[in-house]
């Protein structure tokens, strides 16, 4: 018998312990011996629960306990989640996890120390909740050179977006919305600010370049800029608003970014919607591939965390071999030199002299009286806003074809 800890005891958590529960007869079957969960660490008492007597409040118990082969680490934050996941690792025990900030954060040291010991560092549900991304970039896209990764990594706003224009609503009532219908945190921040998938997008790209990926570094804008006229704008263009995480993979830097961008309609990603997530890989071999599916909740975010314990138990004299190295500060390119064309939204009217001797001969877009819109040419951001210092500019949005 495989007897396994899960560490925090939250909505995650409870979805774990729930779901090796209730398959625990096809987990059985596929790894030929029962999985148990023997301790559930949490600071909180549960009396009600049904799992309430595997609580305990000592993590030393789980840490020294021989029997205990696997820890699902599914707190959340770094603290006390670096310094435990660290002194299990060096215990000889592998840990899966589905925290994306301590991946983000520490995921080199995490997996090279895990390396050391011969156990398994894994972290499935640190980026698609449910969507199995993470193990199809190792294993199965293994024979290409991947040129790119974006996707729709964060389910909150995307309902908000899809809200905005299927119903024609502000970002302020979506949010609301989503707030009462359980997909948004009431501080909303880390969703909207498009923090979350800042570090979803880090991993990612630290994963397939073999390099960590400061996300620090990755120029982050949100949502909470976008307003009705966006939407319209989007519409004329027979296109539809996301929040894509995106990164061009180069040998010796990267180009990434998280910010709102324009989708045409026959775009992967545009139809994509509500809390639903993808993520759409370019290799040079395999081209274009698509991962889909729910990209957080209880049961889906549990299902990749238990798979991920499946496979610690499958491979007990084995371990997965990933791995990203430290990488230099230069190594994720500054945001000005990130090349795009834009949809420019400028105040006044449209004067085409003026437009022409800035850029050229443009297509321009108009939904209102007191402003227009342009659409760049492929043009980098230092180029971008060295030329709108000249025009009185409302906002860009990154047009992604």
């Amino acid at each position: 018998m495989a007897k396994v800890a899960v560490m925090g005891y939250g909505v995650v958590g409870s979805g774990v312990v729930e779901a090796l529960d209730m398959n625990k007869v096809s987990i059985r079957n596929r790894v030929k011996e029962p999985v148990e969960v023997k301790y559930i660490l949490d600071i909180r008492e549960f009396k009600d629960d049904p799992f309430g007597h595997l609580i305990t409040k000592d993590f030393d118990k789980i840490a020294n306990d021989p029997e205990i082969s696997v820890v699902a680490e599914v707190m959340g934050g770094l603290n006390p989640a670096y310094d435990f996941t660290k002194k299990l690792l060096m215990a000889g025990k592998s840990v899966v996890t589905s925290n994306k900030e301590l991946v983000a954060t520490y995921g080199a040291e995490l997996l090279k120390i895990a390396r050391e010991n011969k156990v398994n560092y894994l972290f499935e549900a640190s980026v698609g909740g449910g969507i199995p991304v993470i193990r199809p970039i190792y294993a199965c896209l293994a024979a290409n050179e991947i040129n790119s990764v974006m996707g729709i990594l964060n389910g909150t706003t995307n309902y908000i977006l899809t809200k905005m224009y299927k119903d024609g609503v502000s970002f302020e009532s979506a949010l609301k919305e989503a707030q009462e219908l359980g997909y948004a945190e009431r501080n909303p921040a880390a969703d909207v600010e498009g923090h979350d998938a800042c570090r979803k997008i880090a991993i990612l790209t630290s994963l397939v370049c073999g390099k960590n990926v400061d996300y620090n570094k990755i120029n982050t804008v949100g949502i909470t800029d976008i307003d009705e006229l966006d939407v319209v704008y989007a519409e004329k263009m027979d296109s539809v608003i996301k929040l894509i995480g995106a990164s061009e993979v180069f040998a010796d830097k990267v180009y990434s970014s998280v910010e709102p961008c324009i989708l045409n309609n026959s775009h992967p990603l545009a139809g994509i919607e509500d809390v639903f997530n993808g993520v759409l890989i370019n290799g040079n071999a395999v081209d274009d591939v698509m991962f889909y599916g729910r990209g957080a909740g209880k049961l889906p975010t549990a299902s990749a965390v238990v798979a991920d314990i499946i496979d610690c138990v499958r491979n007990k004299d084995g371990f997965e071999k990933y791995s990203w190295e430290p990488s230099d500060s230069e190594f994720v390119a500054p945001y000005e030199e990130n090349k795009a064309s834009y949809l420019v939204r400028i105040q006044g009217e449209a004067n085409s002299v003026q437009i022409e001797k800035i850029f050229g001969d443009l297509e321009t877009v108009t939904v209102a009286d007191s402003e227009f819109a342009v659409i760049t040419p492929y043009i980098s951001n230092k180029e971008l806003d060295s030329v709108l210092k000249e025009l009185p500019v409302i906002k860009k949005i990154k047009i992604i074809k």
